[in-house]
């Protein structure tokens, strides 16, 4: 092959020239590439920041303020093993901006109408038509309704995200938890008597930690729903107490509600007869004034002898026993068979003055202790408060109070005579049980074991007993005063209860409103035929979680109270 002429080729220094062109258009184009893809990343970093920035502290209508943003608007609520009670989630809501509706309003109205009945057309119609800029049609809306009105397509209709309570356990401890209203703001329970801990972003980042035990609760409720059922009682309420600490663990009335859906609730379910409803609640104060009596001096012994007719007239009245002994009869008689003739003559000796002394030091004569909002104040005859008053308070009779001071009442007794208040949260470090108060005597608190514990294995409470948990307690069965009137036919029946007797830890009480007689009870509507069983049921249940194991063998020191039980009385 022949070389190029070299007329066909340029010269060396050319040529390196023209490399050296090329190198450095490449180089300019590199950084200009460069510096493009900085000012690229310079922006995106910017708006990043800028969408961080208003996403902490911007000031946009609706939106949460500051770092909070981080933090659910109100705070969970949890049970005391953690179990979740309330909590704030995400919802839809579904609004309507009349000005802005483009379609067919009476045929939107219609749709609507179909969607969302709680409305008719022509309400809808006349929201179409309106001048307001806005309403809210529905909150807490569903899924599926959300995704049908979404498919309506019409501008004028909104769709939001806020956030919303959520009740995962549904009507579990509804009482005690409560609810929220539209705004999310407490309206009852828990939720109205800590709104402010559980609203501000101080406190609402930690779970507001209650008593209840989720478990314990559960059982209670199914066994009083249960009985509810079974006697055709009007209502229930029922109470699961430690009695050293003051948690409540189980607290309940019935009917219930559900607080996902408040509005839907009937006013009987929404009032809380465990602590707003006040009860004469009959001979579950028998105990109380034995005790009394035992502190003042006027009973000695459980041996001491009274004089227990059929009857008794006093003051002007007949005091009446349903299980009437015709003799004498000892104390321990009196309380192993409820005796109203031998409380009363008791009350007697006691007096007015003492009984109200010890009855205040009790909790009796005031408010209940609690943290919620819905509390009752116990009744009683005021002015009229006389002699016979005295012998009808002490069998339980002219004194109204509400369940959870009964249980108070009984905690107080058997916690070595030492009051101290209820509370709905757990114990712990930052909720220490405060000082109590002295009422009774702790020799006074030991003797009444073996009284309370005779009651359930020998008398009116025998249907009470669940094998090896050692339960002592007292049956209620009081007439409903209706109309200014005691019913002869309609009662309300109670059982307050402790156990294990021998070495007191829990107190339970139960109470049923206006029981239905059955075959079972054999046309009875007593509490010993109907509330004590509950107990029974319920304390199988939950002595195991709360770790009370059953044991025959042990039992209190009943050598005290058997040798003065005699022939006992015609049922």
């Amino acid at each position: 092959m022949n070389a190029p002429t070299p007329a066909l080729v340029a010269p060396r220094p050319e040529r390196l020239r023209l490399v050296g062109q090329r190198r450095q258009i490449l180089g300019m184009m590199h950084q200009r590439l460069m510096f493009g893809l900085l000012v690229y990343a310079g922006i995106i970093a910017i708006i990043a920041l800028r969408i961080l920035y208003l996403a902490a502290f911007g000031d946009h209508a609706g939106a949460k303020r500051g770092l909070t943003a981080l933090v659910p608007e109100r705070g969970d609520i949890v049970d005391r093993d953690g179990a979740p009670l309330a909590r704030t989630i995400d919802a839809w809501t579904i609004g309507l901006w009349p000005k802005k509706v483009i379609g067919d309003k009476l045929a939107l109205a219609r749709r609507l109408a179909e969607l969302m009945p709680e409305r008719d057309e022509a309400a809808y119609f006349a929201m179409l038509r309106s001048d307001k800029s806005f309403y809210f049609l529905r909150r807490r809306a569903a899924p599926s309704l959300v995704e049908a009105v979404n498919a309506i397509g019409e501008p004028g209709l909104a769709l939001e995200r806020e956030p919303d309570r959520l009740y995962p356990q549904t009507t579990l401890a509804s009482h005690v938890i409560g609810f929220t209203d539209i705004d999310g703001h407490g309206a009852a329970g828990a939720e109205r008597a800590f709104d402010k801990h559980l609203s501000e972003a101080a406190t609402r980042g930690q779970p507001l930690v209650l008593s209840i035990s989720s478990k314990v609760q559960q059982a209670l409720e199914f066994e009083l729903n249960a009985a509810v059922t079974e006697f055709s009682a009007i209502g229930a309420a029922g109470v699961v107490m430690d009695v050293h600490t003051g948690e409540v663990l189980a607290m309940t009335s019935l009917p219930s509600i559900n607080p996902n859906t408040p509005g839907q609730g009937t006013p009987e379910a929404h009032f809380n007869r465990a602590t707003l409803g006040v009860f004469e609640l009959g001979s579950t104060f028998k105990p109380f004034t034995v005790a009394m009596a035992m502190d003042s001096g006027v009973i000695k012994s459980v041996g001491q002898v009274y004089n227990c007719p059929n009857a008794l007239p006093v003051y002007g009245h007949v005091v009446h026993d349903t299980h009437p002994f015709g003799r004498a009869c000892t104390v321990a008689e009196i309380m192993m068979e409820s005796s109203n003739i031998g409380t009363a003559q008791i009350a007697d000796q006691l007096g007015k003055e003492r009984q109200k002394e010890w009855l205040k030091k009790m909790g009796f004569l005031d408010r209940v202790e609690i943290e919620l909002r819905e509390r009752g104040r116990a009744l009683n005859p005021g002015s009229r408060w006389g002699p016979f008053e005295t012998m009808t308070i002490g069998f339980g009779q002219g004194i109204a109070v509400a369940p959870l001071q009964l249980a108070m009442g009984y905690a107080t007794l058997f916690d070595n005579g030492v009051y101290h208040p209820p509370t709905i949260l757990k114990r712990g470090p930052g909720n220490p049980r405060p000082p109590g108060r002295r009422v009774f005597s702790e020799e006074t608190s030991y003797k009444m074991r073996s009284l309370l514990r005779l009651v359930v294995t020998k008398g009116t409470g025998k249907n009470a007993d669940a094998p090896g948990y050692r339960i002592g307690g007292k049956t209620g069965t009081a007439q409903k005063l209706i109309n200014g009137r005691y019913s002869q036919s309609i009662n309300i029946t109670s059982f307050a209860g402790v156990f294990p007797m021998d070495d007191p830890r829990y107190v339970i009480v139960v109470m049923l409103d206006e029981p239905k007689a059955t075959p079972k009870t054999y046309g009875f509507t007593t509490a010993g035929w109907n509330a004590a069983p509950v107990v029974s049921r319920t304390v199988s249940r939950i002595a195991p979680m709360l770790g009370v194991r059953p044991d025959k063998n042990r039992e209190p020191d009943m050598s005290a109270v058997l040798p003065y039980v005699h022939e006992k009385a015609e049922h």
